[in-house]
């Protein structure tokens, strides 16, 4: 029995950190892409719209790189100071959640994803109460990049 409990303490914990997730404010969506297309066609929606592509990291190129294995996982790192700067005015903490950053990833099942830090969250987190406005547009934004990224 204290073997058992546990194990069985750790398995009721996964549904919970999978909830946190996405109360935490990270937003995932599913995409029939594969990790590589996804990240490509999200790139190409943001620079269409002007909005600068600050950098493409591909972890599992990085680990191959050092001998470990990592299924496809790619973080896109993209911003527009017009709407960032604002939260940073509002409060310069922001400044770590900002550039917004999208990541792209295949599960242990072979689907892949698409996440990122909900804007609405991020102003909470910083304590960003006046800039709604700003907000707003960030959260339709990415929605909308996103959807352009999955799109069949």
């Amino acid at each position: 029995m204290k073997m058992f409990m546990p194990l069985l303490v750790g398995l009721l914990m996964i549904p919970v950190a999978a909830t946190a997730a996405a109360i935490n404010g990270f937003i995932v969506k599913n995409s029939p892409h594969s990790a590589e297309v996804t990240a490509d066609r999200m790139q190409k929606a943001l620079e269409a719209k002007g909005i600068r592509v600050i950098a493409r990291v591909s972890h599992d190129q990085n680990a191959a790189s050092v001998g470990l294995k990592l299924r496809p996982t790619i973080l896109l790192i993209f911003g527009n100071p017009k709407l960032g700067t604002p939260l940073m005015t509002a409060q310069q903490t922001a400044g770590i959640d900002l550039p917004l950053k999208a990541l792209i990833w295949e599960d242990a099942k072979g689907k892949v994803h698409i996440g990122y830090n909900d804007p609405a969250y991020i102003a909470r987190r910083h304590h960003i109460r006046d800039r709604a406005a700003v907000i707003k547009k960030m959260s339709a934004a990415l929605n909308k990049f996103t959807n352009a990224a999955i799109a069949r």
